[in-house]
C-alpha cells in the first residue's frame, strides 16, 4: 500500500519541479542564458506595444484602469499604475494579442507573454534587480516547459484544451513566488491554489466569431498566477502535490503523461533556450508552411494568379483545427490555414495587415482561400510538437507542380532569431507608432539588465513611451 500510495503521489516529482525552478533562480546565470532573456524579453516588450493597440490590448486596458492607484505595476497601454495581477493580465493580453508572441513548442504554449508580463510587474511593485527578474523568468519559463511536456500537450490539444491557458500561469506563479521570497513547501502550495483555476478551452478554434477569448488566455494567466502568489501570502493553502497527485494537473489533463519529466537531471541546460521566436502574425505551426511556400513561390514574387492550388501537409491538428474557410474575426484569420495562404500570397508572410478585419471579405483572398487544402501527414504528425514542420505543394494553371518541405522554421532554436533580429522586428511592428529613438532607448536598457539595475529605470521608460503614445492618438 506504501508504494501504491506513493505512485500516486507522483514520488515528489511536483516537489522536484519546485526544486527546479528554485535552483535557476539561485545559481547565477550564463552569459548564453542571460542573453536568451533578454532577447525574449525585447521580443515580449515589442510584441506588447504593438498589441496595446489593437481592440483587445485597449479593452482590458480600460479594465485595468478601473483599479489604478491599487500599485505600482505599469500597464503598459495607458501608463495607468495599478495591482501587479490586473497590469499583467493586461500587459499579457496585449502581448499574445498580435499572435507573434514567442512560443516553446514541445509544449505548445505561448510562455513569454505569460511569464514576462508577471515577473516585470511583481519585479517592479517589490523593487526587484533587472538580474533577479532575469532569473525568475528563466524559471518561469522551465515550469511550463516541463509541465507541458510532462503533460504531453500534443494529447491536451487534440482533447480540446489550450496548452498557454493550461500550462502558463503556473510559469507565471513560479516567476512571481520566487520575486517574493517564497521557500519550496510555499511554492508548491501555490501552484495548488492555482491547481482548481486550470482549463482553456479550444473551442476558439471552431468559432469564426467568438475568438477573441484566446487573447484572454494568456491575461488569465498571468493574472491568475499572481493571484494566487497574493492569496498563499494570506495564508491560503493549496495541495501540495498540484501536479502529479492523483488529481494533479497531470493526471487530469494529461492521456498518458510522463511524470519524470517533472524531475530534471543536474546540470541540463534549461528550457528557455528551447524558445521559438516568430516572424510571421499566424499561428505558429504555420510558420514553417509560410516558410515552405516562400521556397514555391521564389520569395514570394510569383503571381498568385498563376496558382490553381495549395495543399498542405501537416500533423493532424492541421486538418481538425484550422481549417475554417470564412473566419469572421482577426484571430480566427491567424489561425487558420485557408486565410494564413491567402494573406501571405497577396501581401507578404510578416504583413499584419493581411489577417485585419477589411480582409476577411476581400474577393481576392476568398477566391485563394478556396483552392487551399491540407492532408495528414504521418511524418510530420511524428515529429510534432517538438517540431512544427509541414510540406507545401502548388499546382499551378499549366498543369506542374512545385513542393517543398521545411521541418524547423525560421525562429526556432536550429535557425534562430538573435538580438539584432528581433530588434529589427521591434521597430518594424511599431514603425510609425513609437518614436524609434525611445523603441532604441527601452531596448538598451533590457540589454543592460542585471544585478546593478532597478527595473525601475525600464519600467519609467515604458511609462514615458505609454505616456506619449497616448496623447499622439488622442
Amino acid at each position: 500500500m506504501g508504494a501504491e500510495l506513493e505512485e500516486l503521489q507522483g514520488c515528489g516529482k511536483t516537489r522536484d519541479l519546485a526544486n527546479r525552478a528554485m535552483t535557476l533562480f539561485r545559481e547565477p546565470l550564463t552569459e548564453e542564458v542571460a542573453g536568451q532573456a533578454k532577447t525574449l524579453i525585447l521580443d515580449h516588450l515589442g510584441v506588447c506595444l504593438r498589441g496595446v493597440k489593437l481592440p483587445w490590448g485597449e479593452g482590458v486596458a480600460r479594465h485595468a484602469a478601473r483599479h489604478a492607484g491599487s500599485g505600482k505595476a505599469l500597464v503598459v497601454a495607458n501608463g495607468v499604475r495599478t495591482a501587479p495581477a490586473i497590469a499583467a493580465m493586461a500587459n499579457a493580453t496585449a502581448a499574445h494579442g498580435l499572435e507573434m508572441d514567442d512560443t516553446h513548442d514541445a509544449s505548445i504554449s505561448h510562455p513569454g507573454a505569460v511569464v514576462i508580463a508577471a515577473a516585470l510587474a511583481i519585479g517592479h511593485e517589490r523593487g526587484c534587480s533587472g538580474d533577479e527578474m532575469l532569473r525568475a523568468i528563466v524559471a518561469g519559463y522551465e515550469v511550463v516547459a516541463r509541465l507541458g511536456i510532462a503533460t504531453g500537450a500534443r494529447d491536451i490539444i487534440a482533447h480540446g484544451f489550450h496548452p498557454t491557458a493550461l500550462f502558463c500561469g503556473f510559469g507565471a506563479a513560479a516567476a512571481g513566488a520566487l520575486l517574493m521570497g517564497f521557500d519550496e513547501e510555499r511554492l508548491t502550495r501555490g501552484w495548488g491554489l492555482l491547481l482548481s483555476t486550470a482549463g482553456g478551452s479550444m473551442q476558439f478554434s471552431e468559432d469564426p466569431r467568438g475568438t477573441t477569448v484566446k487573447r484572454l488566455h494568456a491575461g488569465y494567466g498571468a493574472h491568475n498566477g499572481l493571484l494566487a502568489c497574493e492569496l498563499a501570502v494570506l495564508g491560503f493553502d493549496g495541495p501540495e502535490d498540484a501536479f502529479a497527485g492523483r488529481y494533479g494537473l497531470c493526471r487530469i489533463f494529461g492521456r498518458d503523461p510522463q511524470l519524470d519529466q517533472l524531475s530534471v537531471p543536474d546540470g541540463e541546460a534549461p528550457e528557455i533556450l528551447n524558445i521559438s521566436i516568430k516572424p510571421y502574425p499566424c499561428c505558429r505551426l504555420f510558420h514553417s508552411t509560410l516558410d515552405a511556400l516562400g521556397e514555391v513561390t521564389d520569395g514570394y514574387t510569383l503571381e498568385p494568379g498563376h496558382i490553381e492550388s495549395v495543399c498542405v501537409g501537416g500533423p493532424e491538428i492541421v486538418v481538425t483545427q484550422h481549417m475554417v474557410r470564412r473566419p469572421a474575426s482577426v484571430m480566427a484569420a491567424q489561425y487558420n490555414l485557408p486565410h494564413i495562404i491567402a494573406a501571405a500570397l497577396l501581401h507578404g508572410p510578416t504583413a499584419y495587415e493581411g489577417y485585419e478585419l477589411d480582409k476577411l471579405a476581400d474577393p481576392e483572398i476568398l477566391a485563394i482561400s478556396d483552392r487551399v487544402n491540407a492532408e495528414f501527414s504521418p511524418e510530420m504528425e511524428e515529429l510534432f510538437p517538438a517540431r512544427c514542420g509541414t510540406w507545401v505543394e502548388i499546382t499551378m494553371r499549366d498543369g506542374s507542380t512545385r513542393r517543398a518541405e521545411v521541418i524547423d522554421s525560421l525562429g526556432t532554436p536550429r535557425r534562430p532569431m538573435g538580438w539584432d533580429d528581433v530588434l529589427a522586428k521591434t521597430m518594424a511592428l511599431n514603425d510609425g507608432l513609437i518614436d524609434a529613438a525611445n523603441l532604441s532607448g527601452i531596448a538598451g536598457l533590457v540589454a543592460e539588465l542585471g544585478p546593478e539595475v532597478s527595473l525601475a529605470t525600464l519600467v519609467d521608460a515604458l511609462s514615458k513611451t505609454a505616456t506619449q503614445s497616448a496623447a499622439v492618438a488622442a
